[in-house]
C-alpha cells in the first residue's frame, strides 16, 4: 500500500471514529432529556450554567498546555439537578464555544458528545460500584467526596482515552512526548478540581443557613476568576511572544540584507512567529517566478503554470481560504490533500506583486484575522526585503557601469593619447630617418618611453580589476605596501604611522581610505616635486583619521576646483565622492609653494555600507 493510500485510509478511519462518538453522544443526550423536570432553582441553574461557558471558553494554562477547570461546576450541575442537566449545560456551552471559534462541523459535534458521552458513562461506572462503597464508608461527607473523586477519575480516563484513540488513528503523528504533555496537563486539571470538591464538602458540612445563589456565586466565582485572569495573561504573552518574534525575524533579515543566507533565516524563525503545517515563499526575479522558501506537507513536484501566474499577479489583498474543499483556490496542486485551510498573501511593491507567501494548516478554519494581519505584516517585510534587494542590484549595475566609464575615461585620457603619440613620433622617425639620424634616435627613444609609460598604465588598470587590496590584507598593510612601491619606484621618502588600537572596518571603509591614500600618493607623484611625505593612519575614540602630507610644491584649492569642473576625471572629485558614500568628512588645505596636506575623518556613527558595521565596532 502506498504513502498516499495509507493517509486516505487513517483519515476514513478516523472520521468513521468521529461520527460514531458524535453519535452516540447526541443520542445519550437526546434520550436523557427525555421526561426532564422543569426546575426548582432556575437562577441558580442560569448561574452555574454562565460559570460553566466561561471556564471552557476561558482554559487555564497548566505546564505546557491549556485545560478547562469545568468539572466541580458540572458536578454541582449533576448533584442539585440530575444528569439530564448536567448534560445538556455541559454540552450547549461547548457547542456554542465551537461554533464561536469556527472550528469544522465535524469537530463542533464531535467535542461536546464526547465529553456527554464520557460523564455518562462515568455515571453508569459509578452506578455500578455505588451499592459496594456506600454501605461501606457510611459517612456522608466521605462518601460525597468519594463519589466526586470516583466520578472525576471514570469521566478523565474515558475521555482521555476517547481523544488517544482520534489522536492516534489520524494521519497526523500523535508521538509519545505529546502524549506524555496531555496527560500530565489533565494530571493536573484533576489535582485542581479534587482540591475545588474537597472545599466543596468541607465548606457545605457546615451550618451556614440557607444555600442560594449568592453562596454559589462568591463559591465559584474565584475558580470562574481566576480562569478568566490567567487565560488573559496568557494570550497577552502569547502575542507578545509573537511580535517578539515577528519583530526577531524582521531585525534578522534587515541585518543580514543583502546575503543570501536570509531566507534560510526566515525559515528558522517562522515556526516561533506562527505555526503552520506547510508554508512556500514564491518570489518574482526578472520576470521568473522561483521558490525561495518551502517546508512543510508541500508537493516536491509541484510548479506553477501559466494560469497560476496570473492570478497571484493579479492578487493585491491577502485571500483566506477557510476549506480548500469548499472554495478552490490559485495554488491547489502545490499542497498535499491534508492541508485543509490556507493563507495567500501577496508581497506588493508600487502596486506591482512581486511575490506570493501562502502558508496552510491541516485544520479547515484554522486562521483567524489576527493570524492573517500577523502573515502579512511578515509579507510586507518580505516585499521591503525584496525592493531592496532590487535597489542593491542597481547599485551594483550602476558601480559596474560607473567603473566601465572610469576605466574608458582613463584609457581615453592617458593610454590612448599617448599611444597616439608614440604612433605619431614613429611615423615622424621613419620620414626623417635617412635625413636626420639623430632626431630620428631621439624620436625612438622618446615613443619607447610613452609605450613603457603605456605599458605600466595597462598593467596598473588590470591591476585594479582584480580583487583589492583591501579585501585580501587589510587596509593597513594594503596602504605599507602600497607605499614601498611607490618609495622603490619613485624614490620618495615616505613615512608611516599608525596610532591607537587598530580596528577591524568595512570593506566600504577601506576601500575608501585607501583610494584616498593612492590618489593623493599619486598627485604628489605627478605634481608636487615633493621629497617628503607623512602618511598617519589614527584610530581614535570618535573617528579614524588617515592623513597624507607632503613638503611640496603646493597648490591653489580654488584652480584645483575650477580644473576639476572641466576635468571630470580629476583626483580631487573622486576622493571628495568617496568620502560622501561613507558620511566621513575630506578636506584638503594646500598653499602654493607651502605643501598639501590631506585629511578623510570617518566618523564613529559615520554610515559606511559594507557588511560591517564600524559605529558597533570602532572603540579606544
Amino acid at each position: 500500500m502506498s504513502d498516499w493510500a495509507f493517509i486516505q485510509k487513517r483519515e476514513k478511519n478516523s472520521r468513521h471514529f468521529l461520527f460514531i462518538i458524535s453519535f452516540l453522544g447526541w443520542v445519550t443526550l437526546i434520550v436523557s432529556l427525555i421526561g426532564m423536570d422543569i426546575p426548582q432553582e432556575p437562577i441558580i441553574l442560569c448561574l452555574l450554567t454562565v460559570f460553566l461557558f466561561i471556564s471552557e471558553y476561558f482554559p487555564m494554562p497548566v505546564w505546557k498546555g491549556f485545560t478547562t477547570i469545568t468539572f466541580p461546576l458540572v458536578y454541582v450541575l449533576y448533584l442539585l439537578y440530575g444528569l439530564p442537566y448536567a448534560l445538556l449545560t455541559f454540552a450547549l456551552s461547548v457547542l456554542i464555544i465551537n461554533i464561536i471559534e469556527r472550528r469544522p462541523w465535524r469537530i463542533v459535534f464531535f467535542n461536546p458528545a464526547q465529553l456527554v458521552l464520557s460523564f455518562f458513562l462515568a455515571h453508569i461506572l459509578f452506578s455500578l460500584v455505588r451499592p459496594i462503597i456506600e454501605p461501606a464508608l457510611g459517612n456522608a461527607i466521605i462518601y460525597g467526596i468519594t463519589e466526586y473523586i470516583l466520578l472525576l477519575v471514570m469521566y478523565l480516563v474515558i475521555n482521555n482515552t476517547i481523544v488517544d484513540i482520534v489522536l492516534w488513528i489520524r494521519p497526523q503523528p500523535y508521538p509519545f512526548k505529546l502524549w506524555k504533555q496531555k496527560t500530565f496537563t489533565e494530571c493536573l486539571s484533576a489535582i485542581i478540581s479534587i482540591v475545588y470538591g474537597l472545599l466543596l464538602y468541607l465548606l457545605g458540612s457546615q451550618n451556614r443557613g440557607e444555600v442560594d445563589a449568592f453562596s454559589y456565586f462568591f463559591f465559584f466565582s474565584p475558580l470562574v476568576g481566576f480562569a478568566l485572569l490567567c487565560s488573559m495573561i496568557m494570550k497577552l504573552k502569547k502575542e507578545k511572544r509573537r511580535l517578539k518574534a515577528l519583530f526577531t525575524i524582521t531585525n534578522e533579515l534587515n541585518q543580514m540584507l543583502p546575503t543570501k543566507e536570509w531566507s534560510s533565516k526566515l525559515k528558522e524563525s517562522f515556526n516561533d512567529f506562527m505555526n503552520v503545517d506547510a508554508s512556500i515563499l514564491w518570489m518574482k526575479e526578472n520576470g521568473n517566478w522561483q521558490i525561495e522558501i518551502k517546508g512543510g506537507r508541500v508537493n516536491t513536484d509541484g510548479k506553477l503554470t501559466a494560469e497560476m501566474i496570473n492570478g497571484l499577479e493579479d492578487m493585491k489583498k491577502p485571500v483566506m481560504i477557510n476549506n480548500r474543499k469548499k472554495r478552490k483556490s490559485i495554488a491547489e496542486t502545490l499542497f498535499e490533500s491534508d492541508i485543509k485551510s490556507l493563507v495567500y498573501s501577496p508581497l506588493v511593491i508600487e502596486n506591482e506583486t512581486v511575490g506570493m507567501f501562502i502558508v496552510g494548516r491541516s485544520r479547515t478554519k484554522s486562521f483567524e484575522d489576527d493570524d492573517v494581519q500577523s502573515i502579512a505584516t511578515l509579507s510586507n517585510q518580505l516585499a521591503v526585503i525584496i525592493k531592496t534587494k532590487m535597489l542593491f542590484n542597481e547599485k551594483e549595475k550602476r558601480k559596474i557601469l560607473e567603473e566601465r566609464n572610469r576605466i574608458a575615461r582613463d584609457i581615453h585620457d592617458g593610454l590612448a593619447q599617448n599611444l597616439a603619440g608614440a604612433v605619431m613620433k614613429l611615423e615622424t622617425a621613419g620620414k626623417k630617418f635617412s635625413k636626420n639620424p639623430d632626431e630620428t634616435i631621439k624620436l625612438v627613444n622618446d615613443s619607447i618611453w610613452r609605450l613603457r609609460g603605456s605599458l605600466k598604465e595597462v598593467r596598473e588598470s588590470i591591476y585594479a580589476l582584480r580583487p583589492y587590496p583591501t579585501q585580501k590584507i587589510g587596509v593597513t598593510t594594503a596602504i605599507s605596501k602600497k607605499i614601498e612601491t611607490i618609495k622603490q619606484e619613485h624614490h620618495v621618502n615616505i613615512g608611516f604611522e599608525i596610532r591607537g588600537k587598530e580596528v577591524e572596518l568595512s570593506p566600504m571603509v577601506e576601500k575608501v581610505l585607501y583610494d584616498t591614500l593612492q590618489e593623493s600618493l599619486q598627485n604628489i607623484i605627478k605634481h608636487a616635486n615633493a621629497t617628503k611625505v607623512d602618511v598617519l593612519a589614527s584610530y581614535q575614540t570618535e573617528h579614524v583619521l588617515l592623513k597624507i602630507k607632503d613638503d611640496g610644491k603646493g597648490f591653489s584649492l580654488f584652480k584645483a576646483m575650477l580644473n576639476a569642473q572641466s576635468k571630470p576625471h580629476f583626483g580631487i572629485l573622486q576622493m571628495n565622492d568617496g568620502a560622501e558614500k561613507i558620511q566621513a568628512t575630506l578636506q584638503i588645505d594646500s598653499k602654493e609653494g607651502e605643501g598639501t596636506e590631506v585629511s578623510i575623518i570617518v566618523p564613529k556613527m559615520g554610515f559606511e555600507g559594507g557588511e560591517i558595521i564600524d559605529q558597533t565596532n570602532l572603540s579606544g
